[in-house]
């Protein structure tokens, strides 16, 4: 009995799962939206942002704001700061052509540390590849760890 339950949740989970592939190209996806923003590039955020998508975000003084994903784009044209955001151990889950990705992450602003939390990214398979459908996030600026990554590297322009 005991193997049939577990062959049964295996069966469950493997829908979820994603081609390593796959899983790859979704989460390049998700890298081209945080290049688009360290270059403040909204035509680059642009190409993988489904527009009517949303951004919210959810901070730790239980504010939370909620912006459209082309409002988004817009506004890295303006930004004067530079922005370094990194992912880790991202969890991928895809049906057909949607998929969840569930990250922690850090938050860098002009090299210096910001804030840190949970990126949870909604995305759709479209016939042009994966767009980003909405983000999620929290946004905590204590109790954060180290991130596996190291300490930023800076570049200097």
């Amino acid at each position: 009995m005991r193997a049939l339950v577990i062959l049964f949740l295996a069966c469950r989970l493997s829908a979820f799962a994603a081609t390593d592939a796959e899983e790859k190209t979704i989460v390049a996806t998700i890298q081209r939206v945080f290049d688009a923003m360290a270059a403040h590039d909204p035509d680059a955020a642009r190409a993988v942002l489904v527009p009517e998508g949303r951004v919210i975000a959810s901070r730790a003084n239980g504010t939370v704001t909620n912006i459209s994903q082309e409002e988004f784009a817009a506004r890295l044209a303006t930004a004067r700061q530079k922005y370094l955001e990194r992912m880790w151990n991202p969890k991928v889950l895809v049906r057909g052509n949607i998929a969840q990705v569930w990250a922690e992450y850090d938050f860098h602003l002009d090299g210096k540390f910001s804030h840190c939390g949970i990126d949870a990214f909604t995305l759709v398979k479209n016939a042009t590849g994966w767009k980003v459908a909405g983000i999620s996030y929290t946004a905590e600026t204590t109790g954060c760890a180290p991130s596996p990554l190291g300490p930023p590297s800076i570049t200097k322009e």
